[in-house]
């Protein structure tokens, strides 16, 4: 049997991003996934039922730990010799290709699923760029996972559209409808959740998942929700009553589904103050089964500045809920305007603050929206699709 080694920089990656791919990869190829962090990617491939092999490789610009990395990847490839090695997220891309091609792998691949050097500026940029260049040119096929990526790319000239292929309707791995499916939540559950949170019935709750960073949109969406609120909220999260009473006012909620990155890319201190002490924002933190909170919520909010094909849109879409989402790649491929959700412009607190109201006011345009979500997302990112069209690549080099 064929080796196909599938290469992230993190494990998370390798559970989140691709998932029951790989299991079903292995029914075909002898899977191996790489990625750093021995202990989680064990555990990862235990679940999967595929091998794994772990490999430090950090997230940031570090050359010399990046040396190492690519010599451990050259010798482990070399050692290994699989006939594909596939690559994800850009430091994985780079070490990986880089070290394919030195190894002689003839069937080299690379997926684009979001661009770093789309909001960098001045040397950072430059160097970016020269990285995504490099990457291409060891990669024999690169797979940019949206339209709006291969357009960018073409764009900037980073590789020529011949080594280029947008697999299917776009997307990494699709999505298991069957997994995200709002039928396997009772409204006695609901209620439940609702009631553990003091959110009550009658409140529209909107959701955000993913990381509680700038690059999201975090800062504008947290602004623009606390300036629909009445002017004179209540001062602190102390003040959730207990037990809820009926109330025939429709409050607005937020829901944050994610972890924070501080170090990496930080939200701004009256952000941190705000989601801290508002009593109408939720913040439950990462969560690894997040289908129960997009159950309780009414619709999402992914006001991102970047995106390759935002697994967290399909999902909430899977899930019945319409979505806003910022005017970039993958969202507003995902999200078709005044359909299933509506698209704003970026890193725009004003055009968040008006479609969550527009949403929240307007029921005829929102159980419009809301019944076509689930039926839009179906028909084109089913992802047992999504897998047979990979698979049939991967034949069509072998």
């Amino acid at each position: 049997m064929a080796k196909l080694f599938r290469i992230t920089t993190v494990p998370i990656s390798v559970e989140k991003l691709l998932g029951n791919q790989l299991t079903f990869m292995n029914q075909h190829y002898e899977v191996t996934a790489i990625s750093s962090d021995k202990e989680y990617l064990d555990r990862v491939g235990t679940d999967l039922g595929i091998r794994t092999h772990a490999i430090g490789m950090t997230r940031q610009i570090t050359p010399f730990h990046d040396l190492k990395s690519l010599w451990q990847m050259y010798r482990y490839i070399k050692k290994e010799t699989p006939e594909i090695v596939h690559t994800h997220t850009p430091k994985a891309g780079l070490i990986g290709m880089l070290a394919a091609r030195l190894a002689g792998v003839k069937i080299r691949l690379h997926t684009v699923a979001g661009l770093p050097l789309m909001e960098a500026e001045g040397l950072k940029r430059k160097v970016l760029n020269a990285v995504e260049k490099l990457t291409y040119a060891c990669a024999t096929k690169v797979y940019p996972n949206s339209q709006g990526l291969y357009d960018f790319i073409i764009k900037e000239k980073l590789v020529k559209a011949e080594k280029l292929k947008v697999i299917g309707n776009g997307s990494t791995n699709g999505i298991n409808t069957s997994y995200f499916d709002p039928a396997l939540y009772s409204h006695k559950s609901k209620q439940d959740l609702r009631k553990n949170l003091a959110i009550r019935e009658n409140d529209f709750v909107f959701v955000f998942v993913g990381r509680l960073v700038k690059d999201k949109g975090i800062n504008e969406l947290v602004s623009a929700f606390r300036s629909l609120q009445p002017p004179n909220p209540p001062a602190s999260k102390s003040s959730h009553p207990i037990t809820l009473e009926p109330s025939p006012l429709r409050t607005l909620k937020l829901l944050l589904v994610g972890p924070f990155e501080q170090e990496l890319d930080p939200l701004s201190d009256e952000v941190l103050q705000e989601i801290e002490t508002n009593p109408d924002i939720y913040c439950v933190g990462y969560q690894s089964d997040v289908r129960t909170y997009f159950s309780i919520a009414d619709a999402l909010v992914f006001p991102s500045y970047r995106e390759g094909f935002p697994n967290v849109v399909m999902q909430a879409g899977a899930m019945g809920l319409p979505s806003i989402v910022s005017d970039i790649n993958g969202c507003n491929e995902i999200i078709v305007n005044k359909e299933n959700g509506l698209i704003i412009s970026v890193k725009n607190e004003i055009a968040i603050q008006s479609a969550m109201k527009q949403l929240s006011l307007d029921n005829q345009m929102y159980k419009r929206m809301k019944n076509n979500s689930r039926t839009m997302i179906k028909q084109r990112y089913e992802q047992k699709v999504i897998w047979e069209l990979i698979l049939k690549e991967y034949k069509s080099f072998l």
